[in-house]
């Protein structure tokens, strides 16, 4: 199955704003992504050509990485055959657009994974951290809400965590 996933946000800031935000991205002081909600980013070697590592239980490693706004990412993850990337574009001296693209092909249980819960759980958590990038800039902030199927999908994997009662 073919795969263009792709997430837009307009934050109305000089690129010069959002690029330190960028350079902690997969750090203990990440500001781009929702660490408070969603597991974290990690990388072995940082943001930086070869690095390994993933969120959860997705895996990939850096292929590219551009420190004035881009950081490229290959799937390591069977039948996942592709990538994803963040890139930073700046119209003009006040705005910066954020954009987060997946690209790639699915093949066996990776298209059914995918169709029921990846996509709708990776839909969630970029939004989730579009939110919190625009929010250190807004003095109103904004919570994207959960489809219901997400909050079940959060449900179902924090219900696998939780210990199982024992029969009196």
């Amino acid at each position: 199955m073919k795969v263009c996933n792709v997430h837009i946000r307009h934050i109305y800031r000089p690129l010069s704003d959002l690029i330190p935000l960028f350079h902690t991205l997969a750090t203990p002081e990440d500001r781009m992504l929702a660490t408070d909600k969603w597991p974290a980013m990690r990388l072995d070697n940082g943001l930086q050509v070869g690095s390994k590592g993933g969120h959860g239980p997705i895996r990939y490693h850096v292929i590219e990485f551009d420190p004035k706004g881009k950081v490229n990412f290959q799937f390591d993850m069977k039948g996942f055959d592709g990538g994803h990337w963040f890139l930073l574009v700046n119209p003009n001296e006040n705005h910066t657009v954020l954009v987060h693209t997946i690209l790639m092909n699915t093949s066996g249980w990776a298209t059914l994974k995918w169709a029921l819960a990846i996509r709708w759980l990776h839909d969630a958590y970029i939004e989730d951290a579009f939110d919190k990038v625009e929010n250190q800039f807004s003095a109103h902030p904004k919570q994207t809400r959960w489809t219901l199927w997400v909050r079940i999908l959060r449900w179902l994997m924090n219900a696998s965590k939780r210990p199982r009662r024992t029969a009196r």
